[in-house]
């Protein structure tokens, strides 16, 4: 078969095929007409056989900590919760308690050059066992991303966001550490589960 030929027709056939993910693509991102008119349930309408609530849903509204940072910022500090594979999860807020708009410092991801590459986190944070003598680092994934809240630049005035951050847990006795972020007054908080 001609060389010219053969070239030819891999390219018609990769752009048919290009194409044809186009079109499908565009299908399934279009708009809905007059279903996107009509009302839909609320997220927050349990319904039968449902999902469980969030952990975050579950806890009262008194912060386990709060503490000020700079421009404005508030951290509240909702739940501390070991779970059975090792690890502890930090939930919170962080809220702009200002008047003006506020870019979240770079600090709080910490000075480690593999999550500063990451882009902004919450990967400077570390949990302390004073007891235990040792410090706990904000968990990775294998790509050395850090297992925090990420991807975010700025607040509003008045305008919050959920936060949550992953340690390794300290020994079961260990039920009360110190958590650290950059910037941020340290506070003591304790570990439930």
């Amino acid at each position: 078969m001609n060389t010219r030929f053969t070239t030819k027709a891999r390219r018609g056939v990769v752009a048919l095929t290009v194409a044809a993910g186009l079109a499908l693509g565009a299908a399934g991102c279009g708009g809905g007409g007059d279903d996107d008119k009509k009302a839909s349930p609320s997220a927050s309408t349990p319904t039968a056989g449902g999902s469980k609530p969030s952990a975050q849903e579950g806890q009262t509204s008194q912060p386990l900590a709060e503490v000020k940072g700079p421009s404005g910022l508030l951290l509240q500090i909702t739940s501390a919760e070991r779970d059975s594979g090792g690890f502890v999860t930090v939930n919170g807020n962080l809220k702009n308690d200002g008047s003006e708009i506020v870019t979240i410092p770079a600090e709080l991801s910490g000075n480690e050059t593999e999550i500063i590459n990451n882009g902004r986190s919450f990967g400077g944070a570390t949990l302390v066992d004073s007891r235990g003598k040792k410090r706990y680092y904000v968990l990775r994934d294998t790509d050395g991303r850090p297992l925090t809240t990420t991807g975010f630049s700025a607040l509003k005035a008045g305008e919050s966001m959920a936060v949550f951050l992953q340690f390794p847990a300290p020994p079961a006795s260990t039920t009360e550490v110190t958590f650290q972020l950059p910037l941020f007054p340290s506070s003591h908080i304790k570990i439930s589960g």
